[in-house]
């Protein structure tokens, strides 16, 4: 029971603990999901969009802390799909590329650096092994975070106000 706790704390539910699932926000339902699959204590951990869902800046950071820690010092393996590569590179010691259906890649950040010649961030990585005939620009450079096609005007992201 002290491990539920401790999870309940760490994804701040202490107070939802006894509350129907139906009362929870769609960010506090997600947070349930994962503490179900860390509670588990399983040796293997497959998580699906893991930090999409409406998860608190806060959330995203403990279930950073968490995965790491757990494959690091339990031996815990995660298996995580993800499209936000920024969140990933941190706690990976493995990544698989795919596009579509195909894998591109799989090896360590440093490895597909490598295999890139892009010493950059795995989004940069990433471009380079999914669009590798592109001339990029870095990512700072850029306006957005979409590819130029040649022969277009520059993307320009104009304001929303709501």
């Amino acid at each position: 029971m002290d491990h539920i706790s401790r999870l309940l704390e760490l994804f701040q539910l202490s107070d939802k603990g006894e509350s129907p699932i139906r009362a929870c926000s769609n960010g506090q339902k997600k947070k349930v999901a994962i503490c179900g699959a860390l509670v588990t204590e399983a040796p293997i951990l497959v998580l699906d969009e893991p930090y999409t869902g409406g998860l608190d800046p806060s959330a995203i950071l403990a279930l950073s802390r968490v995965l790491k820690l757990l494959a690091e010092r339990n031996g815990v393996t995660v298996v995580m799909a993800s499209q936000i590569a920024e969140m990933v590179g941190p706690v990976a010691h493995r990544i698989a590329i795919i596009d579509g259906a195909r894998l591109v890649a799989h090896d360590t950040l440093d490895g597909l650096r490598a295999k890139t010649g892009c010493a950059g961030s795995l989004p940069e990585v990433f471009e380079k092994m999914v669009h590798p005939q592109e001339r990029h620009q870095p990512l700072a450079g850029r306006s957005g975070n979409f590819r130029q096609k040649p022969g277009l005007p520059p993307f320009r992201r104009q304001p929303v106000f709501g």
